[in-house]
C-alpha cells in the first residue's frame, strides 16, 4: 500500500515522487552545451527520477536567449521517454510565456511549469488573467511555480482558488518556504498536484499532502532524494526522516561558496561522463578553494 500523497485528479500526467529540476550545461565560453544538457536530464532518470523538469531556477532560465530555451526543451523532450517532462515555460510577460508554451506542446513536452511573472507587481487579477490566458493556449496540463522570493510575486490563496478553476491547471510547484500557506492550498484544493519546491521541505512536504518534490539536491544526488519517496511510501518514515536529515547536510554544503554553484560541481565531482561547465554570467563557478571544502564535506557523508 502507497503511503505517500497521491497527486491531484486533475493531474493527467499524475505527478508523484522526485522531479529534479535539470541543470542547463555550458561551455566554457559560457554557449549552450546541448549534448550535456541532455545527458544530465537522463542522469536524474537513471537514478531513479519520476519527472524531469527542465528551466527552472537550477536550469538558469532567466539567462537564455528565447531561442536557447526552446532548444533545451526540444534537446531534453528527445533525451527522456520513460518519465514526464514538464518543461519552464515562464516569462515576465504572458506574451513571451503563451509562445514558450506553444513550443514546447509542438515538440512533445508533457507538462508545462509557468513561473509567477516576476519584475513587475501583480495584483490577484493580473494573475490570474496570465494564468488563464496560458492555459487557453495549449492543451497540456499546467503547474504553476510558485517562488515569490526570486519573482517578488506571491499568489494569494484568493487567487489560487481562482486560478485553480481554469480548465488544464493541474497543480503547483511551491517554494515559498510559506508552510501554513501551503497546508491552506492543499486543504483547499484537493484536485490539485502539489510538489514541495525546497529540499528543506521534502519530508514535512509528504507530511501535509505534497505528492512530490523538486529538488535541486536531486540534481546531484538523484538516488538519495528517490531513497527519502520510496521509504515514506513505503511507510518507513523514520527513515524518511534520517534521510531529510541527510540531504539538509547535503543542501549546507552544496551553498558552500557562490549562488547555485553547487550543483554543477557535484557533477564535476562524480565524474558523471559529461561536463555540466560553467554557469552563465553573472552567476560563477566556485573557486579551489570553495570546491575544495565541498569535497571534503561530501566525502565526511560518504557522497564520494
Amino acid at each position: 500500500m502507497a503511503n505517500a500523497p497521491s497527486p491531484g485528479s486533475a493531474d493527467p500526467l499524475d505527478l508523484h515522487g522526485v522531479v529534479p529540476p535539470t541543470v542547463t550545461a555550458f561551455d566554457e565560453d559560457e554557449s549552450v552545451d546541448y549534448e550535456a544538457t541532455a545527458a544530465h536530464a537522463e542522469f536524474v532518470v537513471d537514478g531513479g527520477a519520476h519527472g524531469v523538469f527542465p528551466l527552472g531556477t537550477n536550469g538558469e532560465f532567466p539567462l537564455l536567449t528565447h531561442e536557447e530555451r526552446d532548444r533545451v526543451v526540444e534537446t531534453v523532450v528527445d533525451a527522456v521517454d520513460d518519465v514526464p517532462v514538464i518543461a519552464g515555460v515562464g516569462a515576465p510577460s504572458t506574451h513571451e510565456t503563451v509562445q514558450h508554451a506553444e513550443h514546447a506542446e509542438s515538440v512533445g513536452a508533457d507538462g508545462l511549469v509557468v513561473v509567477t511573472p516576476y519584475y513587475y507587481p501583480l495584483d490577484d487579477h493580473a494573475a490570474v488573467e496570465h494564468y488563464r490566458r496560458v492555459c487557453e493556449a495549449v492543451d497540456l496540463p499546467v503547474y504553476v511555480y510558485h517562488i515569490p522570493s526570486k519573482t517578488g510575486n506571491a499568489l494569494s490563496l484568493s487567487a489560487l482558488a481562482d486560478i485553480a478553476e481554469i480548465p488544464n491547471l493541474a497543480g503547483l510547484k511551491d517554494s515559498s518556504k510559506d508552510v501554513p500557506w501551503l497546508g491552506q492550498a492543499i486543504d483547499a484544493h484537493p484536485d490539485l498536484t502539489f510538489l514541495a519546491g525546497s529540499d528543506s521541505l521534502l519530508f514535512p512536504g509528504l507530511e501535509v499532502g505534497c505528492s512530490g518534490m523538486v529538488s535541486a539536491v536531486a540534481n546531484a544526488f538523484p538516488e538519495l532524494v528517490v531513497d527519502l519517496y520510496s521509504a515514506y511510501d513505503d511507510g518507513d518514515e523514520e527513515r524518511a526522516r534520517d534521510l531529510q536529515s541527510r540531504v539538509y547536510d547535503v543542501r549546507d554544503a552544496l551553498k558552500t561558496g557562490p549562488y547555485m554553484a553547487g550543483v554543477k560541481t557535484v557533477l564535476d565531482l562524480r565524474e558523471t561522463g559529461f561536463d555540466p561547465g560553467p554557469l552563465r554570467s553573472p552567476l560563477r563557478k566556485m573557486d579551489d578553494s570553495d570546491r575544495a571544502a565541498l569535497e571534503s564535506d561530501l566525502r565526511s557523508l560518504d557522497l564520494l
